[in-house]
């Protein structure tokens, strides 16, 4: 089915065109299924999408294929799909903002394969929801490195009375974010998530290093610190990522997390694991929206 067509979503005709178009050319899986994957994971993802400004990253001709970032909101969008302005140096951009299925088939259409947010609701730009760590493995290091990193991020965050919830980043690394939902800037979360990943890397310099220098990173794990920014995005939870197969940026215990690491079973879930996944546990992500928890002052790393 190449020709164009409309998608009845909620109540909305969603204009959709090359469903047929084959997106990851390993898998077969094509733009019609990355649609319905979106469709049929957004009563979870939504929340997490839900007012906040993103970064779409488009794959016209599929994941072998030219992409490219967009932060302007397409001028042609329809007039259901809201936008939040962003100043910049100079002016204004205008993000799109994914609040509802249609707008989610909408922007998939555009052959969106990623979803990247702000860590901020734009109802409170300068007050970061969380605090985000990603953790990107230097070969020969891998995500089973990432996940003894974790689990090290973890036992300091449980030492400071911190709940904190993993998710693999869908390509080769692992994600920890530590909700807040409490009175809090940037210059804080950023400052704090800094001398964490200094502290990780001090106590294990074997394994750790804070610095993107590539030269400082081989056989070891970034601690990536620099996401609490709020220039930066990052990619959503139930996000696809454009790999070579249709992997998820997927939500896992911590529980998970250990087994991976002492079996050394590789964490990577692919978009119908995915499904089959939130169908069982739900979304173990939904505490981030909410679990309210104060960021300590610095003194409290020692």
């Amino acid at each position: 089915m190449s020709q164009n067509t409309q998608l009845e979503v909620n109540g909305v005709k969603v204009p959709v065109s090359n469903l047929d178009k084959v997106m990851y050319p390993d898998t077969g899986f094509t733009k019609g299924d990355v649609i319905h994957y979106y469709i049929r994971i957004a009563e979870q993802m939504l929340p997490h999408l839900n007012a906040r400004a993103l970064t779409l990253k488009r794959y016209p001709d599929g994941v072998k294929g030219f992409f490219f970032y967009e932060k302007q909101c397409p001028p042609h969008r329809p007039r259901w799909v809201k936008t939040t302005q962003v100043e910049k140096t100079g002016g204004q951009i205008d993000y799109c903002m994914i609040n509802d299925v249609p707008s989610l088939v909408w922007a998939a259409n555009l052959a969106n394969l990623e979803f990247h947010t702000f860590l901020h609701r734009k109802t409170a730009v300068t007050r970061p929801t969380v605090l985000a760590f990603d953790l990107d493995p230097g070969p020969p290091a891998d995500i089973l490195t990432c996940c003894q990193v974790g689990l090290l991020l973890k036992d300091c965050f449980d030492s400071l009375g911190l709940q904190s919830f993993p998710k693999t980043s869908g390509s080769k690394g692992l994600q920890v974010y530590v909700p807040l939902n409490t009175p809090v800037t940037y210059a804080r979360t950023k400052a704090f998530a800094s001398a964490v990943a200094r502290a990780l890397e001090s106590e294990c310099p074997d394994l750790v290093v804070h610095k993107m220098l590539k030269k400082l990173r081989e056989g070891k794990v970034l601690v990536d610190w620099s996401q609490n920014d709020d220039h930066k995005t990052t990619v959503s939870v139930y996000s696809l990522r454009a790999k070579d197969r249709p992997t998820v940026s997927t939500p896992v215990t911590w529980a998970e997390v250990v087994s991976a690491w002492k079996r050394g079973k590789k964490l990577s879930f692919e978009a119908d694991e995915v499904l089959k996944r939130v169908k069982k546990h739900g979304d173990l992500f939904a505490p981030v929206l909410e679990l309210k928890q104060k960021l300590p002052a610095l003194k409290a790393l020692g």
